[in-house]
Parts: C-alpha cells; sequence; structure tokens
C-alpha cells in the first residue's frame, strides 16, 4: 500500500525556484519531447507535468539526504509526496500573471484524469505521485514487435485488467469509497454473461493483455428517460448504489431504440491513430450485430467524462443533448451516421498530443 503520510518537515523547506538549478530547462525539454503524442498531452500540459515531476523527486531526495543532488533523470516516484496548489502555481506560471493556485490546481486534476498522476488529499495535505509511464521507461528497450487486434471480453482474464483501467481513467467521476477493482470487475462480469455481444477489447498479440474496451448496452425503453437527467445520475460502475439505475433490454425487444456507451476507452499508452481506429470500425461490426437483436436500434448515447474522449466523440459527430453547463454531460449519435462513417476520414481532425491537425 501507497504511504498516505509523507514526512512533510523535511519537504516544506524545498522551494520550487530551486528546480531550474537542480533540473536545467534543457532537461526538460527532453522529457517533453518525449512525451509528445501520447493522448491529450498538448505541449503546455507536458511542460508543467515534467517541472512537478522533477519537484516531486527533489522533494522526496531532500526527505532522505538534505544536501540535494542534480537530477539526471525523473525515475518512478514510489510513495506519495505533499504539493501545495501554490508550490504548483510556482512551478507552473512562475512570475506569470495567468496562473493562480486555482488554476494550478485545476491542472494537477487534468492530469490525474490524463492518467498521469495519483492525487490523494486527506482534508488538510495534497499528495501526489507520478503513475508508471512505460513509453518513457522502456523507450531506450528494444521491444518485441507486436499487434493490436479487437476480440471478445473474457470474463475470466479480462475483468480485472479492464476494471482497473476503468478506474484510473474515470477517476474524476468515481466515488472514491466505491471504485474497488474488484467491485467493477463482478459488475462487467454480470454484463457481460448478459449480453456478451455488446462488450468489446482491444488486445496485444504477444500477451493477450486488453489495452482497451467497449461496452454498448441496449437500452430497456422504460430507462431511456435516464438520457434527460444528468448523467452522474447513470454512473454504476464507479458509484455505490446497489441497483443498476439502467435497465438492460431483453433480446428481440422492439421497444429497444436507444444504445447507451457505458464505457468506450484505450490506455493512455496506446492512444495511437491505428488502435482507436480499430476498435471504432469494431465498433461499428459490433452496432451492427446488435442490430440484428434489437431492429429498432437507432440512437447512441453517451456521457462525457474524459476531456480527451469528448475531442474524439466530437469528430465523429456527437453533439451534445443540452447546451446547460455541467461538469458531465450526454452527447448523442444516431445509430446509422456512425454506421456510415470513414473512421480514418473522420478522425483525421483528432489531436493527439501536439498533432497540427486542426480541430
Amino acid at each position: 500500500m501507497i504511504p498516505l503520510q509523507p514526512s512533510f518537515e523535511s519537504y516544506q523547506s524545498i522551494e520550487p525556484d530551486v528546480l531550474d538549478h537542480f533540473f536545467p530547462r534543457e532537461q526538460q525539454h527532453n522529457y517533453v519531447t518525449m512525451l509528445q503524442g501520447r493522448g491529450g498531452l498538448t505541449r503546455r500540459r507536458a511542460e508543467y507535468f515534467v517541472r512537478l515531476w522533477a519537484y516531486l523527486l527533489l522533494k522526496q531526495q531532500h526527505n532522505h539526504d538534505p544536501a540535494l543532488k542534480p537530477l539526471t533523470q525523473l525515475v518512478p516516484i514510489e510513495q506519495l509526496v505533499s504539493c501545495t496548489h501554490r508550490e504548483a502555481a510556482e512551478l507552473f506560471y512562475g512570475q506569470k500573471d495567468r496562473g493562480s493556485d486555482r488554476a494550478a490546481g485545476m491542472m494537477i486534476d487534468q492530469l490525474v484524469a490524463l492518467g498521469l498522476l495519483e492525487k490523494r488529499f486527506d482534508g488538510q495535505t495534497l499528495c501526489l505521485r507520478i503513475r508508471p509511464l512505460p513509453e518513457l521507461t522502456t523507450a531506450l528497450k528494444t521491444e518485441t514487435p507486436f499487434q493490436i487486434k479487437a476480440d471478445s471480453f473474457n470474463p475470466r482474464t479480462d475483468a480485472i485488467p479492464i476494471a482497473g483501467l476503468i478506474r484510473q481513467t474515470y477517476a474524476m467521476a468515481a466515488d472514491d469509497s466505491a471504485i474497488a477493482p474488484q467491485r467493477i470487475a463482478r459488475i462487467l462480469r454480470q454484463w457481460s454473461n448478459e449480453y456478451p455481444t455488446g462488450m468489446r477489447v482491444l488486445r496485444r498479440t504477444d500477451n493477450l493483455n486488453p489495452i482497451g474496451i467497449s461496452i454498448l448496452y441496449p437500452t430497456a425503453s422504460e430507462s431511456e428517460d435516464i438520457f434527460s437527467r444528468s448523467p452522474a445520475k447513470s454512473f454504476y460502475l464507479t458509484s455505490n448504489i446497489e441497483t443498476d439505475p439502467v435497465q438492460r433490454a431483453q433480446i428481440g425487444d422492439p421497444n429497444c431504440v436507444a444504445v447507451y456507451i457505458r464505457a468506450w476507452l484505450v490506455d493512455m499508452a496506446y492512444l495511437k491513430r491505428p488502435y482507436l481506429c480499430e476498435l471504432l470500425r469494431d465498433t461499428q461490426e459490433t452496432l451492427r450485430m446488435m442490430h440484428k437483436d434489437f431492429p429498432n436500434l437507432c440512437d447512441l448515447y453517451s456521457p462525457v467524462i474524459h476531456p480527451l474522449y469528448e475531442e474524439l466523440r466530437m469528430v465523429l459527430g456527437f453533439q451534445r443533448t443540452c447546451e446547460e453547463h455541467r461538469p458531465f454531460y450526454w452527447i448523442y449519435l444516431s445509430l446509422d451516421r456512425y454506421l456510415e462513417l470513414d473512421i480514418e476520414q473522420a478522425i483525421t481532425k483528432l489531436k493527439l498530443g501536439d498533432s497540427p491537425t486542426p480541430s
């Protein structure tokens, strides 16, 4: 278990203005360059993340040895390290007027949502830890080539790793008391047993590990009013409610017209255009199969939770169902329009990292 309480007395003696002396801008730039292309990570976010990572390492180093030494590389941080919003603001914005403590806190939340940070707050102290980044730790290793393929969800082997992926990606929408991977895995296995057609994964061909998930849920007509309410009222995987607020339609139900996209995501380390295309095309084929079970399907609904997937859905043609400004909201696309899409052409407008492609 990761300790929540580090030794704050030592950490407090480090100030953000020492960073550039112990980890020069040139070295920071090298890491920013390596991080470019990671889904949802703009150059500015990458710069802030690298500075925060280095600063947390210096605080951790100082806790063990007050005589600070220059950093030669950024390495994983094994424990949570305290960091106030004031410190983060100084790291991100320096003396510039555009940054504030509140803005720094929002940037930290964005980095958490992108799967880069783990955050804990006990009511008084904010603690952060850098999540493992395979693209950096394996950058110098020669990896055996592998392929990615779409496949059926296997409840015996895929439930736990996919539960962890969902927990990490949707952390900002989760009730902390209810996001144990084992609970999510139980629900995934139940859904797979009830309607396996709607559950698909992206899988590595070398080790068979799942790296993406698509959950398409045929919605009973009695539950359609959920799409006119706050999406938070439909959350089940990441909530603490005992009964699913959305009822699944039975195969052959002529009144079933809506598909609830309960999850659609790819591990951040694999957010590359070819892999997204593979899962999007597979989603088209899955919907065609579902249409045979539910002949009147015509509507696709999805809640927008993660900022990256908001952009993806918009380039696919999804539209907001209301103009109210809420943290989470519903978007809609007709089934026919989605099936007509040329997937490769549609996502040329998607910005991955610092892609210059216009949005």
